[in-house]
């Protein structure tokens, strides 16, 4: 069956179930998309990598590609393969240079997964028919044409509505680079990862 690729296009506070988040993937070559509800730690997970912070201590799923590495098998895509009953099914293919093998994985893990390999993202028309949105060139008219705070709310026709890049609300403009760097340390020593890289793009801007 034929392989469609997708790529992630945000990750955002589910507005359907409380402690879980909406993981929002496109079509590449198309304007389908697929929204898959994760969890609390799969999100973060996913999010630390896609922002390209280091945590003081390995989450899982770098444990998972340390490991990996050590045994010399690499990961060559992340196929979501299967949709029964509501429930997404996902395999990671691997390889040990002379044999390919797949592993049975939840969406959510193949993706933290294939994210710290790089490595690209499939699915099939069978998932994409049956969960697939379809953001079409109608739609983004319609968009176009609702009241702002419609606009803001939700961008993606009958998918959660992605969030807006916001500046820190802390550390402020006025915070000096030593403590906003000090800051930035303290809290990826608790394991914040959303406030870390809130700082971390204030210092980036600064920088710039």
């Amino acid at each position: 069956m034929k392989k469609i690729q997708l790529e992630i296009l945000g990750l955002s506070s589910s507005q359907s179930q409380s402690g879980s988040f909406a993981l929002i993937l496109g079509e590449k070559t198309g304007n389908r998309r697929l929204p898959i509800i994760i969890g609390m730690f799969e999100a973060q997970s996913i999010a630390i990598q896609i922002e390209k912070i280091n945590p003081n201590r390995p989450l899982t799923h770098d444990l998972f590609k340390s490991f990996a590495e050590q045994v010399h098998v690499a990961i060559l895509e992340v196929m979501i393969s299967d949709l029964k009953e509501g429930v997404f099914y996902s395999k990671i293919v691997c390889s040990d240079g002379a044999t390919t093998f797949e592993l049975d994985a939840r969406p959510s893990d193949a993706i933290a997964i294939g994210l710290r390999f790089g490595v690209p993202i499939y699915t099939v028309e069978s998932v994409l028919s049956e969960a697939g949105i379809i953001l079409s060139d109608l739609d983004e008219n319609a968009e176009d044409t609702d009241d702002e705070d419609e606009d803001e709310d939700d961008e993606d026709t009958g998918g959660p509505a992605r969030p807006e890049p916001t500046a820190p609300r802390e550390p402020s403009g006025q915070v000096p680079l030593e403590e906003l760097t000090k800051m930035l340390s303290q809290a990826l020593e608790r394991e914040d990862y959303e406030k870390a890289a809130k700082i971390r793009d204030e210092l980036n801007k600064r920088n710039s």
